[in-house]
């Protein structure tokens, strides 16, 4: 009797047709016990040890990943002193002489609730309407275990060769991946020869197609804090005399930033836009058109019976996408030293505290950036203020390498298969620190970096969804990707 040999490729159409069972039939209820958990990242939840959060939705990733009975798969929670855990999973190669590595990687730790949650939805409370399934944290991105293991299992029942695949899922993600650069130098033996690597934490233009991501910001982080008094003085007696602190803040910020283009000012935090990501901006623009902008909820006012919106600060398709993925930007997310509306009388503060987020392009050093601003804000306050800048947080960004031609022909097929269109090409405004590092480490490896936050899915906000149809292709096409993989 002749031995049965391994597949060469996958069914794409058993696949996604398996694939949906598994998240109709388990996933979905995983992900709804996940979001019930609030499992806050380290940097919003200093007492994440005693609250036992993160212990909790690791332990259950890792108990459902067992359950499943991969064949060739071992799974261990990695715990180093003093660091939040991670998930690390083996699947042992079925390819015959395969000396590479697939690295899958998500994480598990969540963002802060934020306000203004439609009132039947909330961070804790899921629930699923219309395909999608709304709470903290489903997409951003505690699928990714799940659509992981989902996709081997489908390799393993077809019956298809693969190479080894190892599993990175962290818990401190959303506070810079602070913990995981110690975690990668621990497991380095045990990643091996990483070919490829699948990032299941990513963006979507659309719902449409396949994306990959081709870029991702850095950032510089900290809190700005401006002091005028040491105590609150009655606003009758002393404006005019003592200088806000909210203006100084204004005049210190005008530093940075041209306030009317939004420009920062520093030539040092920009970079030339590559040529080739140019082109595939175009490319992009012509697929998705206004819809760059218009994802967003924008804000309106009623003029005479008409609804006139807030608008971008470009309405260019290709300008729109430049600016969200390869200019540098400040936003402030955050504030203190403000009373309530309800509680705010007449008293002239004694101090404001602004959180910063800079984002900065691919290509700008993020710790470099960190310790300029921190000069730039500090030195020579206006009015011998006291001003400082406290940087929490510096990550670089990430620009892809050059597509191997497998990998392209592996994406476009697979998004062929499963959405009847090209994969497409975006860059994203976010920042993912391990990228960086996986770079560094693996120069040779292929970047699938790919998610399911598409339009409207709001990560870090309120009413945050996973778009369960796109995530159910999405986990297909990473087993077809997989397959596709040259021995």
């Amino acid at each position: 009797m002749t031995a049965r040999l391994p597949a060469t490729a996958l069914d794409p159409a058993l696949a996604l047709e398996r694939v949906s069972r598994v998240w109709d039939e388990d996933i979905l209820k995983q992900l709804t016990d996940y979001i019930c958990i609030p499992a806050k990242s380290p940097g919003f939840a200093p007492d994440w040890r005693e609250l036992g959060h993160i212990d909790t939705v690791v332990r259950n990733a890792g108990q459902w990943v067992e359950a499943q009975n991969v064949a060739g798969l071992t799974l261990e929670v990695v715990r180093l002193p003093g660091r939040t855990p991670v998930l690390f999973f083996e699947v042992a190669a079925t390819q015959p002489q395969s000396t590479q590595t697939v690295l899958m990687y998500g994480h598990l730790d969540k963002q802060p609730e934020f306000d203004g949650w439609r009132a039947d939805l909330g961070p804790w409370t899921p629930k699923y309407e219309d395909g999608r399934l709304y709470g903290r944290g489903g997409a951003d991105d505690g699928y990714a275990v799940y659509a992981s293991i989902a996709a081997v299992q489908e390799l393993k029942r077809q019956g298809v060769a693969h190479p080894r695949i190892v599993g990175l899922i962290e818990t401190c993600e959303e506070s810079g991946s602070a913990d995981l650069l110690p975690y990668i130098d621990a497991l380095k033996d045990r990643l091996g020869d990483v070919a490829l690597v699948i990032c299941l934490d990513s963006g979507a233009g659309n719902y449409d197609q396949l994306w990959l991501t081709t870029s991702l910001r850095g950032m510089a982080s900290g809190t700005l804090k401006v002091e005028i008094l040491t105590e609150g003085v009655h606003s009758g007696d002393s404006s005019g005399l003592v200088p806000s602190s909210f203006r100084i803040m204004r005049m210190v910020l005008d530093r940075l930033e041209d306030s009317a283009t939004g420009r920062l000012l520093p030539a040092s935090f920009h970079c030339e836009v590559p040529p080739e990501r140019l082109a595939q901006a175009r490319a992009t623009a012509a697929i998705l058109g206004d819809e760059v902008y218009k994802r967003f909820p924008w804000a309106h006012a009623d003029c005479g019976g008409s609804a006139v919106f807030a608008l971008p600060t470009t309405t260019d398709p290709v300008q729109a996408l430049i600016k969200r993925t390869w200019e540098p930007t400040l936003s402030v997310t955050g504030a203190e030293g403000f009373p309530a509306l309800r509680d705010a009388g007449n008293v002239l503060r004694p101090y404001t505290a602004f959180k910063l987020s800079l984002r900065l392009p691919p290509l700008v050093d993020a710790a470099a950036s960190a310790q300029q601003l921190k000069a730039l804000l500090e030195d020579n306050a206006p009015y011998q203020a006291k001003v400082t800048f406290a940087p929490d947080h510096a990550a670089s960004g990430w620009n892809a390498p050059a597509i191997a031609p497998w990998f392209t022909q592996a994406l476009d097929a697979a998004s062929q298969a499963h959405f009847g269109a090209p994969c497409g090409y975006i860059g994203q405004g976010g920042t993912i620190p391990l990228m960086n590092m996986l770079s560094q480490g693996f120069p040779r490896a292929q970047m699938m970096v790919c998610g399911v936050l598409g339009p409207k899915s709001n990560a870090h906000g309120p009413n945050e969804f996973l778009h369960v149809p796109y995530a159910k292709r999405l986990t297909a096409a990473v087993a077809q990707v997989i397959a596709a993989l040259p021995g």
